[in-house]
């Protein structure tokens, strides 16, 4: 099955960009020729990049090669992605633009054409003979209608897709915006209420978001001046020896009852044992399917999903059985589909990421086929979900539909 799925998705890729080759530089064109031949390169040479910084993330190639590769590599995932939906959406207005310009010419009005292109001569050639009015010679026929339509539609799906990832690569890296959540908990004593918690998550520190990237995400929190900070997973891509740098802004983290951290599903790429050292060195405190007892209530966080492959998987039992179920408890889980579980051990508030809100749209309807919640507040039963878009970005450094964000949420008591 998994053969299948890859030969599948393999071939779906490759179908894709003979479809982006053929409508931005065969349909453009007269004929074979160096603009064609530059496309195909264009587009082999991205995917190539692409896969390079993939590949190069995930086996711990040289840091100097993975930051090289990262940048165009990752853009032009993005860039493809919409030169590919702009390229669809203009199927329907190709018809449109040509019966337009036949109703143009059927009324006599001139209509904008391109330049025809220069006659390529072969070395040693006579040049060809240009025709003469004089002589009755017709002129060089103008580009067909189909070859214009085919120029305007290309180029505007080219304008609109460089567009949207410029505007989305600026909105990650100008850092992420503070969005502000009140949380009602049954539980809570009313002295509680107002308790505000900074949630972080998906920071993804690596290399193309560095050391600048987590002092912004360190001023944003601390400008917000939490009670506590929770930092739910997600941390980095990449080992400790390659980025400990980037990382250490974090130290800087300021809260009244400190910064704690849960496991995501990255840091399991990343050497998940040395990270949570990592971070326990800068001064935040690593809840490994553990709890701990704050004045108004109890703080616990579970291990990701994917650290079960390494025998250390999220273990509900451990971090919230023997708690004092009078008391209001928060949970820190990286996944929203880690809910069902907080909902039998009745924890009121689970605290998430992981999602990224679909980071690229419509990339937010294959989160939603994934995950119980894609970003916002939600209810289970008695336990509550809230899930953050995240602070960073995997992959392109691009935000489409999906703003970045950090949450302070307000715990409010229903006795106040």
């Amino acid at each position: 099955m998994v053969i299948v799925f890859a030969l599948l998705a393999l071939a779906v890729l490759v179908t894709a960009n003979v479809y982006l080759w053929r409508r931005l530089f065969r349909d453009t064109t007269r004929g074979p020729g160096r603009v064609r031949r530059a496309g195909a390169v264009l587009i082999a040479g991205g995917w190539i990049l692409a896969v390079g910084a993939l590949v190069g993330e995930r086996t711990g190639a040289p840091f100097w090669l993975q930051r090289t590769l990262a940048w165009p590599g990752f853009l032009w995932m993005a860039l493809s992605v919409y030169l590919l939906l702009a390229l669809l959406a203009g199927e329907a207005v190709r018809p449109l633009l040509r019966r337009f310009l036949r109703k143009r010419a059927a009324a006599g009005t001139p209509v904008a054409r391109p330049e025809p292109e220069p006659e390529t001569v072969p070395a040693g050639a006579p040049a060809p003979r240009q025709p003469d009015p004089e002589d009755g010679a017709p002129p060089p026929p103008d580009p067909s209608r189909r070859l214009f339509v085919s120029r305007v539609v290309a180029g505007t799906a080219a304008a609109v897709a460089v567009g949207t990832v410029g505007q989305g690569t600026y909105g990650v890296l100008r850092g992420p915006r503070v969005k502000r959540v009140t949380v009602p908990l049954a539980r809570l004593p009313r002295r509680a209420h107002g308790y505000r918690i900074a949630v972080v998550s998906d920071i993804h520190l690596g290399p193309v978001l560095g050391r600048g990237f987590a002092q912004r995400v360190v001023d944003t929190i601390n400008a917000t001046q939490p009670d506590l900070i929770a930092v739910v997973g997600d941390l980095v891509d990449g080992s400790v020896k390659d980025l400990g740098p980037a990382a250490a802004p974090l130290a800087g983290l300021k809260a009244r009852e400190g910064s704690f951290f849960v496991t995501g599903n990255h840091e399991y790429f990343s050497g998940a044992e040395q990270w949570v050292e990592e971070v326990r060195r800068l001064g935040l405190d690593p809840l490994e399917n553990a709890r701990t007892e704050l004045p108004w209530f109890d703080l616990a966080g579970v291990n990701d999903i994917a650290g079960e492959s390494e025998g250390h998987g999220p273990d509900f039992a451990r971090a919230l059985d023997d708690r004092d179920t009078t008391r209001a408890c928060v949970l820190m889980a990286h996944q929203p589909v880690q809910i069902h579980d907080a909902v039998r051990h009745g924890v009121d508030l689970q605290l998430s990421g992981h999602t990224h809100g679909g980071q690229l749209w419509p990339g937010s309807l294959l989160a939603a086929a994934a995950n119980p919640t894609v970003a916002g507040l939600e209810r289970y039963g008695d336990t509550q979900l809230y899930v953050s878009r995240g602070a960073g970005a995997w992959g392109p450094p691009t935000r489409v539909g999906a703003p970045s964000d950090i949450t302070v949420v307000e715990l409010a008591s229903t006795d106040a």
